[in-house]
């Protein structure tokens, strides 16, 4: 055979074959890296803050305008959630700690007091920002997305300085944060430089020119600040946010995190302003529930504090983000359970449910699931309990809430996957059928 033949007729199709796989794979791969920005649905133009001629969406309320650097640096870390993630459960705060549990393993948060060995004493302004917009500590190495870096870095210097300031005004805490215990190749930290490169802008907040002051002000705190998108929007494959499903809802730490978006059915579409306004602030509005685990933390840790036209911005804003149907979650059922336990039997499902609810939940919670003692029990219309994985039924089981003990400790494994699917099935629209090895892994998650 000539060496400079044609291949054979399968060989060539072989060839093609091979080269339309790997045309479909780079689209594939581009179609993932250059997917829209978090504020690409609401179109407009949008600008630098200094070619902006409103109101500055950035830095604290004006009701803070003049107070001290270090009270405004106080409003921002809180804005900015810090505590939530860098306090371990039991912990100082900000001295790190806390595990983060994933699919291949472990991160531990950073002691982010002004601690000179194990915290950022050392740190220069300059290492600060790098941290915040590019994810690269004092020492250059690079820091894992689960710190928010790529939702921090449209974060002012000015806003970044006024936190550290802060920080550095606090205790100094000796604390020595556990290794991660990351497999491989997870754990070689140069990849979470091409991850930067590929999924990190590393621009600054540019306010958009065609809306209003309260929408910029709205987008600046729940994009960058607040960082909402890191628990509500779903990831891609590469662990990046995926804003073409912006705001649709994702499991984090164990945890639903529910869809956000303007849908009536499986989003808060149906919610008033003043109720979701009241839940950001309070972690409760009637009808709707009350906030668990980490939206509970966000909650108490940071929206909290936050002034009424600021939470109020945050409403203007999520009202905006275009409906997206989350297909496994329905309407909440809004009619009450029959009043009686012996009527609405849920047949064929463990009867331990049923005796566990009897036992430790139907005082407080009420057979029709309208409580007969505090709306903040009341369990009719909440999203929790008509969501058919049970994942946030069954975590509040374990946990408990501001306004739940938890009843981890006095109950089995299944006897808490019982419960969950028996609240379902009596107060939902559709029935779960999570299991004790289900509630196992919660409590794994739990425990870190």
């Amino acid at each position: 055979m000539n060496a400079f033949s044609k291949p054979s007729l399968p060989v060539r199709r072989g060839l093609i074959g091979l080269a339309g796989i790997m045309a479909l794979l780079l689209a594939w791969f581009f179609w993932i890296v250059l997917g829209p920005g978090p504020m690409s649905f609401a179109g407009g133009s949008r600008v630098t803050l200094a070619n902006y001629h409103g109101v500055d969406p950035t830095g604290v309320p004006s009701e803070l305008a003049h107070a001290s650097l270090l009270k405004k640096g106080e409003y921002l870390t809180r804005a900015a959630d810090c505590g939530a993630c860098h306090t371990a459960r039991g912990g100082v705060p900000f001295a790190g700690g806390l595990g983060f549990v994933l699919p291949f393993g472990t991160i531990y948060s950073a002691n982010i007091t002004p601690d000179k060995d194990t915290g950022i004493g050392t740190w220069s302004d300059a290492s600060f920002l790098n941290a915040l917009h590019k994810g690269i500590d004092d020492e250059g190495v690079h820091l894992y997305p689960a710190m928010p870096y790529a939702s921090y870095t449209s974060m002012t210097d000015a806003d970044a300085l006024a936190i550290k300031a802060y920080l550095f005004s606090l205790k100094p805490i000796h604390a020595v944060v556990r290794d991660n215990t990351l497999v491989f190749p997870f754990n070689q930290r140069r990849l979470m430089g091409v991850w930067s490169v590929l999924f990190n802008s590393d621009k600054r907040f540019e306010p958009n020119a065609t809306r209003s002051p309260q929408w910029n002000r709205g987008a600046y705190l729940a994009e960058s600040l607040e960082h909402c998108s890191e628990c509500h929007t779903p990831r891609t494959i590469f662990q990046s946010l995926n804003n073409r499903r912006k705001f649709a809802g994702a499991t984090q730490a164990g945890w639903r995190a529910y869809n956000i978006t303007s849908d009536a059915n499986s989003g808060v579409g149906a919610w008033s302003d003043a109720d979701l306004a009241k839940y950001l602030s309070s972690g409760n509005a009637a009808g709707h529930g009350s906030a668990g685990g980490p939206m509970g933390e966000a909650v108490d840790k940071s929206l909290s504090y936050l002034v009424p036209s600021d939470i109020a911005a945050i409403v203007t804003y999520l009202r905006s983000v275009p409906a997206i149907s989350t297909s496994d979650l329905p309407a909440p059922k809004a009619t009450p359970a029959p009043a009686s336990y012996k009527e609405g039997v849920v047949a064929d499902y463990d009867p331990r449910g049923k005796k566990v609810f009897e036992g430790a939940c139907a005082s407080c919670h009420g057979w029709t699931g309208v409580s007969p003692v505090t709306h903040y029990a009341t369990l009719t219309g909440v999203r929790a309990v008509n969501d058919p994985t049970a994942i946030n039924v069954a975590e509040t089981v374990i946990n408990g809430t501001d306004y739940m003990p938890a009843f981890g400790q006095g109950y089995s494994n299944d006897e808490i996957a019982a419960v969950a699917n028996y609240v379902t099935a009596r107060f939902g629209v559709s029935p779960s059928r999570i299991t004790g090895k289900d509630v196992a892994a919660l409590r794994k998650q739990a425990s870190n």
